[in-house]
């Protein structure tokens, strides 16, 4: 660890933005807090008045939990607001896409260019027989074609269920089912790391499990046949699936024929816009629904305040589209700005470890969204990478997806932002639609590992067990610290309105804890700052001799270590504890297992946060079970450290991890 990261952990520092960013920024006065919590309904209908409707609402809110309704009465399209307005004013040349693909092709599309193909699409869909209140499938790789299908769904009024290109057919053939799809949007694949995801292969695989509601299959070229060259790389082999006569129809067979003029569906503000399923602790997905007007509105907020979107930022989250990231701050919320995107199709160490930088270099890209475990990874490999690259054009950071270790934190703001860039650590969920708990770059001063205040118009508060609490007032709020159960006990516009067909089950999982009140599912502290630490889900809190110690903190502490990368921490049953807590423990380039490691770890660990987080056991590790998305899978580390069978793989970027870790992890114990 460098010595200026040292120091700041252990003085604590908090990071102001600087004087020239207050002065530009899109949020500069404290004052928003307070207006909005003494208005939130009058705070959110002046965001919703910046989007475009085609009729205006009656009623605000309308409140009967778990359920609520925002703009009532109005009619609006997300992509007229995405789209249209801007291809049809002063944005039409402006560059709405800009996107590079894994062997180095790449595309810029401008706002006037996308929505002639937006039209096309779905005038082609409409001829494939969708129509408003169908629901699409779509399967594709991080190309444009996959935000054009998402603004092409929401156009003619049928909502989108995007499934991660990395899923599995039995997940894909879940999922389409459970949401009853028309139609499925597919390619022929999409390169990976120099391979090729076979992804019509894997439609061909869903089809043959049975999807009765699904008539057509309409098929993207984007690899071609294996030998042949896209920007100078060969297509290796790979399986193309079969082709069904009468099912399959190629894009190009299809869409570009279409007429360039397809009217925007005017949609209810309920209207559902798209489904977008997302882990259950049952094993079932739940599908997740989100309607037109409150989800824009929120996306369009958050964007435009969080990211300090302005007319020339070129905006880069490196999300895929199958998750809710992608959704919120790839297409709705920036594109409904009129901001310029910046797409990536690949991995972030293809052809080497500096392609994210490369890429920062090369579009001049001035915003970065990305996830915690991207920057654990970018610290592994070194900043010889980032140091290569000119990224001068960046102005702001951003983090999103767990909680971010302090050690990442200050590496990402000194090695990928030069102490200049204000970092905006975000909390947010598939549920929620929208960012909820974050800096505003340009007023809030930043702590390292606290994604600090609720956004304004956001109402959190911290429960304990019997459904009593502390709400969270806002910067500069003082008290005593308190610890326990995030909840939101007010509604906002971008809230779910649903688990798609299972009423109950929404009721049950989020809103049966605690009267009237969300429930994330996520523990929190509150320092006596108001500042909000985000814990990690409370199934990652483990009760160690009657004692809440977060996972979070303790693989924070292994991180801090000079030797470790990364580290994954669970809770195992103990007989006398309750819990005992195990570590799974990555080493960083240059460093080796060797007699004593695991006991200095130990010993660093209690240091850190006291002898009651010392782990009992430590394992040292080449790789940690990820899912495709990148987050640890802890339930299969559970299975590993308490020596059950192994549960539900499906999910993992590779199953192999898991099984020789387990295999490693009983021949120690053994």
């Amino acid at each position: 660890m460098s010595e200026t990261i040292q120091t700041l952990l252990q003085e604590s520092r908090t990071f102001l933005p600087s004087d020239e960013f207050i002065a530009q920024a899109n949020a500069n006065d404290p004052q928003i807090y307070q207006d909005a919590a003494a208005d939130p309904e009058g705070f959110w209908e002046g965001w919703a008045k910046e989007l475009d409707w085609f009729e205006p609402w009656h009623t605000v809110c309308e409140f009967k939990p778990p359920y609520a309704k925002w703009f009532l009465g109005g009619k609006l399209n997300a992509a007229y607001n995405c789209v249209d307005r801007h291809a049809l004013g002063a944005r039409k040349d402006k560059t709405a896409i800009i996107w590079e693909g894994e062997p180095g092709d790449s595309r810029h599309i401008s706002y006037g260019e996308l929505k002639d193909e937006v039209a096309r699409l779905a005038n082609a869909l409409k001829a494939l027989g969708v129509s408003k209140g169908d629901r699409v499938s779509v399967y594709l790789p991080m190309v444009p074609e996959l935000a054009i299908t998402m603004l092409a769904c929401a156009r003619i009024g049928a909502a989108h269920s995007v499934v991660f290109g990395g899923f599995s057919a039995e997940s894909l053939h879940e999922r389409t089912n459970d949401a009853q799809c028309k139609v499925i949007v597919t390619a022929d694949g999409g390169w990976r790391r120099g391979g090729i995801v076979p992804l019509k292969k894997t439609v061909d695989d869903t089809m043959s499990l049975g999807c009765p509601t699904v008539g057509k299959v309409l098929v993207l070229k984007r690899v071609g046949d294996p030998g042949g060259t896209t920007n100078g790389v060969v297509t290796p082999k790979y399986n193309q699936g079969d082709w069904v006569e009468g099912r399959d129809i190629w894009w190009h067979d299809l869409v570009p024929q279409q007429p360039a003029d397809c009217p925007c569906e005017p949609m209810d503000s309920e209207d559902l816009l798209f489904v977008l399923y997302t882990s259950g602790s049952t094993g079932k997905p739940k599908g997740i629904t989100h309607t037109t007007g409150g989800y824009l509105t929120g996306t369009y907020a958050t964007s435009k305040l969080v990211f300090d979107l302005k007319e020339d930022d070129i905006h880069f989250c490196t999300a895929d589209c199958g998750w809710v990231t992608g959704h919120s701050y790839i297409v709705y919320g920036p594109m409904a700005n009129g901001a310029t995107v910046l797409m990536y199709e690949g991995a972030p160490d293809t052809p080497d470890k500096d392609r994210f930088w490369r890429i920062i270099e090369k579009h001049k890209a001035t915003i970065l969204y990305t996830a915690p475990t991207a920057i654990r990874a970018f610290m592994k490999w070194g900043k010889e990478y980032p140091d290569r690259c000119d990224m001068s054009s960046l102005r702001l950071l951003g983090s999103v997806g767990e909680p971010i270790n302090p050690e990442a934190w200050i590496w990402y703001s000194e090695t990928i932002g030069h102490s200049r860039c204000p970092v905006v650590d975000t909390w947010w969920q598939t549920e929620t639609g929208a960012i909820m708990i974050t800096p505003l770059p340009g007023i809030t001063a930043t702590k390292p590992g606290s994604a600090t205040q609720p956004f304004p118009g956001i109402s959190v508060s911290v429960y304990n067990e019997q459904g009593e609490g502390k709400a969270v007032t806002g910067p500069g709020s003082t008290g005593q610290p308190s610890g326990g159960f995030l909840v939101l006990t007010k509604p906002w516009p971008s809230m779910t309105r649903g688990i798609f067909n299972d009423p109950d089950r929404y009721q049950k999982t989020y809103w049966s804890r605690f009267d009237n009140a969300y429930f994330a599912g996520d523990g929190v502290k509150l320092d006596e700052e108001g500042y909000l630490w985000l814990l990690g889900r409370v199934d990652d809190i483990m009760l160690v001799a009657g004692h809440n110690i977060s996972t979070m903190e303790v693989e924070s502490a292994l991180v801090d270590h000079h030797a470790v990368a990364e580290a994954a921490v669970i809770g195992k049953t103990h007989d006398i504890k309750g819990q005992a807590i195990a570590a799974f423990v990555i080493l960083r380039g240059g460093h080796e297992n060797h007699e004593g490691l695991v006991d200095e770890l130990k010993k660093h660990v209690s240091h850190k946060i006291g002898a009651l987080a010392r782990p009992d056991d430590i394992f040292i590790s080449a790789e940690l079970p990820k899912t495709r998305s990148g987050k640890i899978m802890r339930r299969l580390l559970r299975d590993v450290a308490e020596g059950r069978a192994l549960g539900d793989t499906t999910t993992l970027a590779d199953p192999n991890v898991v099984n020789a870790l387990k295999d490693k992890y009983e021949a120690a114990e053994g």
